[in-house]
């Protein structure tokens, strides 16, 4: 599991949706300590006895609290899980040591990319070869800088250590569109500072996707499970 930011009983709602029993997880993986991200770690490690995997940084937060199995990671340094490959991807956001990931099991490789300003070339390089991504398209620059937010909020959403916006998402998929890339989830989809179906219909166009292959991540609903071919 990537990240944790509900209650132990919202976590495991969830879970149980998805038909997974928490003892079935094999690791709970941490991008940053942002609370909406961190805040169910550590309940959910101590409660299941499940092994944590994160950066120096994110783990001296504190925010996790007493852990008793944890490992250290850096960033580009891939790692083993089982059978599955981790690559930890270094990325520019308002946190000590954020990281996103990069998943590859069976010659498939599926990325996770959220909370990020900007982008790297390491990052490009990493998403070109992914058959898979969940992408952040946070906020469209007209609704977040005509919103309701106060100023300094707005500099730091839309600044280079915030939030990825529907134009830079868009940027980066022109720069790793392949063949291989098969499955598009667009996530962190501000409720404030953009529209689910303005970022379907720019980022297929973008593309050359339909509107309906553009998948969304609801904040309230989530989404079931999906195989990469």
């Amino acid at each position: 599991m990537v990240d944790c930011g509900f209650t132990l009983k919202e976590t495991l709602k969830r879970l149980e949706r998805l038909e997974v029993a928490p003892n079935e997880l094999d690791a709970l993986l941490v991008t940053h300590e942002h609370q909406d991200h961190i805040s169910g770690i550590g309940p959910l490690s101590r409660k299941f006895d499940i092994p944590v995997w994160s950066t120096r940084g994110s783990l001296l937060s504190g925010k996790c609290g007493k852990l008793e199995r944890f490992s250290i990671i850096e960033g580009f340094r891939e790692f083993q899980i089982a059978d599955l490959k981790v690559v930890p991807i270094s990325v520019p956001h308002d946190a000590r040591e954020p990281c996103q990931y990069m998943f590859e099991v069976a010659g498939k490789r599926l990325a996770i990319l959220t909370d990020l300003g900007s982008y790297t070339p390491e990052i490009i390089a990493t998403l070109s070869t992914c058959d898979g991504l969940l992408l952040e398209c946070n906020h469209d620059e007209e609704m977040l800088w005509q919103g309701p937010y106060p100023r300094s909020l707005k500099q730091r959403v839309g600044g280079p250590l915030g939030h990825m916006s529907n134009r830079q998402a868009i940027e980066l998929l022109k720069s790793v569109m392949s063949d291989r890339l098969k499955l598009l989830i667009a996530s962190h989809i501000s409720e404030q500072n953009n529209c689910p179906d303005l970022v379907q219909t720019s980022v297929a166009e973008s593309i050359g996707w339909s509107k309906e292959e553009v998948i969304i991540a609801q904040q309230n609903e989530g989404f079931g499970w999906f195989t990469l071919d």
